[in-house]
């Protein structure tokens, strides 16, 4: 199976805050974050392995600031590293103030989605060949962040 640059399953979302997206500060719910972040994550591994995917763990999820009622919310996102079946996604959240021209990162992910079959059976994805300096930083540090959810899994 032929490797895939970083760059071919890069995507990216834009989605206006509005107020049913919001908490009493009028910022966005981290629960309507992650589902955006859940939903960006599986269309790029899709993108990447042609096929179906599910999410087999949300390796981590930082919340680093807030956005706001207004805000345009534009989720980035690309597969770092795959083995085998799975792929780790790596997605950042940014809000922008459009009125003001400020632009902020807000969260940022790492996930673990799987290929699977018709009958849900896992299949084979292709490699990944990272080009950029970020894109060969996050390749080579997927095996540690691989090991720690491994170890985690292993506590239960």
């Amino acid at each position: 199976m032929e490797s895939l640059p970083v760059n071919y399953s890069r995507m990216t979302q834009t989605r206006l805050v509005l107020p049913p997206d919001t908490n009493h500060l009028d910022t966005i719910f981290g629960g309507k974050v992650l589902a955006y972040i859940d939903e960006i994550a599986a269309l790029t591994a899709m993108k990447h392995s042609s096929c179906v995917v599910v999410t087999a763990s949300i390796d981590s999820v930082d919340f680093l600031s807030s956005a706001k009622v207004g805000d345009a919310l534009t989720l980035e996102a690309s597969v770092t590293r795959s083995g085998r079946t799975s792929m780790e996604v790596y997605v950042k959240v940014y809000a922008d103030d459009l009125l003001k021209g400020r632009k902020v990162m807000t969260t940022e992910s790492f996930l673990t989605m799987v290929a699977v079959d018709a009958d849900g059976k896992p299949k084979t994805v292709p490699g990944i060949i990272p080009e950029t300096d970020e894109e060969k930083r996050l390749y080579e540090t997927a095996a540690s962040r691989k090991e720690h959810r491994q170890n985690r899994s292993r506590l239960r």
